[in-house]
């Protein structure tokens, strides 16, 4: 199995408003970024989207770091949120629909196709990864709002 790192982060102008994601796999010395916007979406959607995206990319089962500043992805795997969310019929704790049931359905296949292991860094502190997949983020809401404008 190949190693694979893979950083992402999500960003929305507005929660609702334009949202977009970045993403960038690192494997044995190369780099792919991914990054696409979306013109009316939520902030954890472009989250969990950086996520999905680069994960479906692989072409084969692999073992993957993902690093990621979000805390609603990461929590919901570390501590055990999907799972609950999962065996309840994606129902939450208080009885409420868990939000966003669709992409987590869809990360739940590449959790079960890869080998993955989740690493929360603060957002906005330096991390060179970090900050990329943060321009791609937003570079990718410019290119939404552009081309809705025409």
């Amino acid at each position: 199995m190949k190693d694979i790192q893979i950083y992402t982060d999500g960003a929305c102008s507005g929660n609702p408003g334009p949202g977009g994601y970045g993403a960038i796999l690192v494997w044995n010395g190369h780099e792919k970024e991914l990054s696409d916007g979306y013109p009316e979406t939520t902030n954890n959607k472009m989250e969990l989207l950086a996520v999905i995206v680069a994960l479906e990319t692989l072409k084969e089962p692999c073992r993957v770091t993902v690093t990621s500043d979000s805390k609603y992805v990461v929590d919901a795997i570390a501590k055990g949120w999907l799972d609950s969310w999962m065996s309840h019929g994606w129902k939450k704790a208080d009885g409420k629909p868990a939000l966003n049931a669709e992409l987590w359905q869809r990360l739940t296949v590449q959790l079960n196709r890869h080998k993955v292991d989740f690493v929360w860094v603060k957002g906005h502190a330096g991390h060179p990864y970090n900050e990329r997949c943060d321009r791609l983020a937003v570079e990718a809401i410019e290119r939404c709002r552009n081309a809705s404008s025409r």
